[in-house]
């Protein structure tokens, strides 16, 4: 994707799909391009741990809502949303690994460079499971992509950008191996992987 192709409105999904609970904004962006079509104006955008890279993209958007996994210290799984002036201190309060995309740092560098939000709107979630390398969503995390899809949709429509479901297969947003369908048939079963203190591989 270009900065070309940046647009007023912008949706992206934020985090590491390799740590468990950690790839929920990915996922996320995934699924809403997969079932849904919006107007040209609309950028449906897999933001992975690119960092720096998507201010210029933070820069041109008017509305910007951001799917990711946050520490808000609330119970496991649970769905938060935080909006305007509040995001930053939420994305930039406590990482909640190693691998998370500084995004407070992509909304400070787009400000700079003149960029000035009409709205933002952060959908985040509790994650459970962040030290499970190549793991995928627990269920706590997965159960909320549904409801956490259809807040953005109804975002999105009353900013003027309605959902128009598919009716065919999109080109896929994430590359095929990645994709969650095969990124997940690709895993090994839990009796045959290495996972974080696993005692048949660590004393």
């Amino acid at each position: 994707m270009t900065i070309d192709a940046a647009r007023p409105v912008l949706v992206l999904g934020i985090g590491n799909i390799l740590w468990a609970d950690e790839g929920f904004g990915v996922r996320c962006v995934e699924e809403l391009h997969r079932r849904w079509s919006f107007p040209d104006d609309v950028l449906v955008m897999d933001g992975g741990t690119q960092g720096l890279y998507l201010v210029h993209y933070v820069q041109a958007a008017k509305r910007v809502i951001v799917f990711d996994a946050i520490d808000y210290g609330e119970q496991l799984g649970t769905l938060k949303l935080v909006r305007g002036e509040e995001v930053p201190k939420f994305t930039g309060a406590k990482k909640m690994s190693l691998h998370q995309t500084g995004f407070q740092d992509v909304l400070s560098a787009a400000e700079l460079l003149g960029g000035v939000l009409d709205d933002i709107l952060l959908i985040g979630v509790q994650a459970e499971e962040l030290e499970d390398y190549g793991g995928s969503l627990t269920d706590p995390v997965r159960a909320q992509l549904e409801p956490a899809l259809s807040i953005a949709r109804r975002q999105l429509a009353d900013w003027g950008y309605p959902a128009n479901p598919r009716s065919g297969a999109p080109a896929p947003l994430l590359h095929g191996s990645i994709a969650l369908g095969d990124y997940e048939a690709g895993r090994p079963s839990p009796d045959d992987a290495c996972r974080v203190g696993d005692s048949r591989f660590f004393g």
